[in-house]
């Protein structure tokens, strides 16, 4: 046991859950910005101007969304160059393998979410083997992508009917009940886009549109504005800048030191979500599946 985890240590494989849930998806948000998010600003231009030159480019940036997400995982993970360039294959497979399901009309894919257990399954495997032969530019990829394949075909169906009921889910009871609902998403998707975690991602592997889609950004800039506006003493007009348009997770540090400066932008959020469903009915559709509802006031595409 101790040589397989100092093999394992040597080769860079530590499981953690920082590494997995806050770099590695937070890596993966990044590469979902780069391709999905940026052909859905194409698209919306194209649609506005007619201008076909740039509905291409977003067929062609969300087309790529998978692979971007394998390089982005495998920067994370520090994957060696073969299998970092693997794990291209391997995201463009794991967030596009199609699944049929009785009562669902359209074949359904696990996306974001599959690519993302899937890549880390097949990268760390990859990463085990990466010059360990002398023939480490076939054995490398070849393991790196096989077990991609194989890890799609066995978890990507689960991941994509779950994926789909618990979008389902909260989309509907969203519109029953757009009060409470309201309230828990602007809270729950406030607070994630301000812990080292990925609320766009997240949005994007659940699939939040609609109603519900409509009440996690104004959660997520309840979060922004709230801190931008209650730091402008100390930080003035760069930091108003840097949260209210960039990030509040650039206060988790404050965050850690002193949590009750938390919950007057939790509060806000809790008010604003309700006010998003139930008074300005206000949804979030975007064509990219939902990443633009956890980006708060810097998604300022596809509603």
């Amino acid at each position: 046991m101790k040589k397989i985890k100092a093999f394992c240590t040597r080769k860079g494989v530590v499981p953690s859950g920082k590494l997995y849930f806050v770099d590695a998806m937070g890596s993966m948000a990044v590469g979902l910005f780069a391709t999905l998010l940026i052909g859905t600003i194409f698209q919306t231009l194209g649609d506005y101007t007619g201008w076909a030159f740039l509905t291409d480019i977003a067929g062609y940036a969300k087309g790529c969304t998978g692979a971007a997400l394998g390089v982005a995982i495998g920067y994370a993970l520090k994957a060696p160059p073969l299998v970092l360039l693997s794990g291209a294959v391997v995201g463009s497979i794991a967030n596009g393998l199609p699944t049929t399901f009785a009562g669902v009309d359209t074949p359904l894919t696990a996306g974001p979410a599959g690519a993302f257990v899937v890549c880390i399954v097949a990268i760390e495997l990859g990463k085990l083997v990466s010059k360990e032969t002398p023939v480490d530019i076939i054995v490398t990829p070849v393991t790196t992508i096989a077990s991609g394949m194989a890890v799609s075909l066995a978890v990507c169906p689960l991941i994509a009917y779950c994926m789909y009921w618990l979008g389902y889910f909260i989309n509907t009871a969203t519109a029953m009940q757009p009060l409470l609902m309201g309230i828990i998403i602007a809270v729950v998707m406030g607070m994630i886009l301000t812990l080292p975690i990925s609320s766009a991602a997240i949005c994007a592997m659940i699939g939040i549109t609609g109603l519900a889609g409509g009440a996690a950004p104004a959660g997520c800039c309840a979060q922004m504005v709230g801190f931008a506006v209650i730091s402008f003493r100390e930080n003035k007009w760069g930091g108003l800048v840097a949260q209210g348009l960039g990030t509040s997770m650039l206060q988790m540090g404050n965050i850690v030191r002193n949590p009750r400066i938390w919950i007057p932008p939790t509060l806000a959020s809790a008010i604003t979500g309700p006010i998003a469903t139930c008074l300005f009915q206000f949804q979030m559709n975007d064509p990219a599946g939902g990443v633009a509802s956890g980006m708060g006031t810097c998604g300022m595409v596809g509603p």
